[in-house]
C-alpha cells in the first residue's frame, strides 16, 4: 500500500508534527510505503519508508497568501498523489491543496481546526466539499460530534491519538527541584488551557495543603498577555514561591517532572470554536504512572476513564478541581491505584494501536473503490 499524506515538518515541536511524526514511524512498521508532502521549510528528515517532497507553504508562520499558496500548491499535489493509493491530510488547513486528487481521502480531525476551516468565510465552502468526500478519522467521540455538527453527513471514525510508551519506560535520572507536593500541568500557556483556573484551585488547596506547589510546563510565546495575567494573579494570591511557571523544558528535564509529581491536571477549556480535541498530555501523564484530572465536555472524555485513572470536572468549576487535587495529594494508596490504572490503559493506546485502526480505514476504503 503506498499513503501520500500532508501533515506539517514533522520535526517540529507541537501537536500537528507530533502526531505526524509517530503516526508515519507506525505506518511504516506495517510496511507501508509513504510519500510525505509537506512544507518547504520542512528540515531533513530521516523516516523510514518515506518519501518527502516541499512544496506547501509553513504552517506555523503563516503568512496572508495562505490559502491561495494551498490552492496554487493543487497541481503539485495531484501530481505526486498520482502514485499512491490514496491521500490522507494529517494538518486539516492542508487540506486546500488536496482538492483536485481523485484519489480516496482521508482528514484527521484534530479538534478546533476542521471546524474552524469548514466555516471560513471565503474558503469555507471548498474546505466543506472536501471534507463531504473525504473520511474523516476523529481523535475523540467529542471531536466527532463537533465535527457533525457542521457537517452531519460526513463518514466518520473515532480513531484515538497513541502515546509513545518508550519515552517513560525509563526512569529519569535528571534532578529536578522538586520540595512538597506537587501538582505537574504541561501545554501551551494560553487561555484555552485553564492555567489560571489552576492558580484559583491552589489557594484553595493550599488552605488545607500549606505546602503544595504547582508547575507549568510550555511555552510561554504565544500569549504574552495572558502569561502577564497569569503572573500577576499568581503574585496577588500569594503563591509567587508556590506556582512555578518554567517555560518550555528539554526532553530530559520534561520527562524528570513527570517522574517526580505526584498529580497531574489541565483544565481545558471551550473557548467558542476553540476546544481540547483529545488531550494528549492526559494520556502521556497515565502512562508515566499519574493519576490525572481534566475537563468534561471535550477530547478529555475519551483521555480519561473519570474514576479510574483520575477524574473529570465541569470545565471552570475551580472548587471541584481544588477538592479533586486535595483528596488525591492526601491519598497515596488512590493515586497509585489510578496511576496504575492509567498506565494500563496507556498500554492499550499506543501508536501501533491507532496505526492499525487507520490501516483498516484505509484497506475498507480501497476494497470498496475496487468494487465499484
Amino acid at each position: 500500500m503506498h499513503v501520500a499524506l500532508l501533515a506539517t515538518d514533522p520535526s517540529e515541536a507541537h501537536g500537528w508534527s507530533n502526531h505526524a511524526r509517530e503516526l508515519i514511524n507506525a505506518l511504516a512498521a506495517h510496511g507501508v510505503q509513504l510519500t510525505l508532502i509537506t512544507s518547504r521549510r520542512a528540515a531533513a528528515l530521516n523516516l523510514p519508508n518515506t518519501t518527502v517532497q516541499r512544496c506547501l507553504p509553513s504552517l506555523t508562520e503563516p503568512s496572508r497568501a495562505l490559502r491561495p499558496r494551498l490552492l496554487a500548491a493543487n497541481w503539485i499535489v495531484r501530481r505526486v498523489a498520482r502514485q499512491a493509493d490514496l491521500l490522507h491530510v494529517l494538518t486539516e488547513p492542508y487540506a486546500l491543496a488536496a482538492l483536485m486528487t481523485s484519489k480516496p481521502c482521508f482528514v484527521t480531525a484534530h479538534g478546533t481546526y476542521l471546524p474552524q476551516t469548514a466555516r471560513a468565510p471565503l474558503f469555507g465552502a471548498l474546505y466543506r466539499r472536501f471534507y463531504r468526500r473525504a473520511q474523516i478519522i476523529c481523535v475523540s467521540r467529542y471531536t466527532e460530534r463537533r465535527v457533525r455538527a457542521i457537517l452531519p453527513n460526513v463518514r466518520t471514525h473515532v480513531i484515538p491519538n497513541g502515546v509513545n510508551l518508550a519515552r517513560f519506560a525509563q526512569p529519569s535520572s535528571v534532578p529536578v527541584p522538586k520540595r512538597a507536593p506537587t501538582v505537574l500541568s504541561v501545554g501551551q500557556i494560553k487561555p484555552r488551557k485553564g492555567f489560571l483556573e489552576i492558580v484559583e484551585a491552589m489557594a484553595l488547596v493550599r488552605r488545607q495543603i500549606p505546602e503544595a506547589e504547582a508547575v507549568f510546563i510550555g511555552s510561554t510565546q504565544g500569549d504574552p498577555a495572558y502569561v502577564a495575567r497569569l503572573r500577576e494573579r499568581i503574585a496577588a494570591l500569594g503563591l509567587s514561591q508556590a506556582v512555578h511557571l518554567l517555560g518550555r523544558l528539554p526532553e530530559p528535564e520534561l520527562l524528570a517532572w513527570y517522574a517526580a509529581a505526584d498529580v497531574f491536571a489541565l483544565h481545558s477549556l471551550n473557548q467558542g470554536e476553540q476546544f481540547e480535541g483529545f488531550g494528549l498530555v492526559y494520556l502521556e501523564a497515565s502512562a508515566a504512572g499519574l493519576s490525572v484530572i481534566g475537563t468534561r465536555e471535550c477530547g478529555a472524555e475519551d483521555a480519561i476513564r473519570d474514576g479510574e485513572t483520575g477524574f473529570l470536572v465541569q470545565q471552570g468549576d475551580v472548587a471541584a478541581l481544588a477538592a479533586c487535587l486535595v483528596r488525591l495529594l492526601r491519598d497515596a494508596d488512590l493515586r497509585r491505584q489510578l496511576g496504575a490504572a492509567g498506565r494500563a490503559f496507556a498500554a492499550q493506546h499506543t501508536w501501533e494501536a491507532t496505526a492499525r485502526q487507520v490501516l483498516a480505514c484505509y484497506e475498507d476504503a480501497l476494497t470498496a473503490q475496487r468494487c465499484r
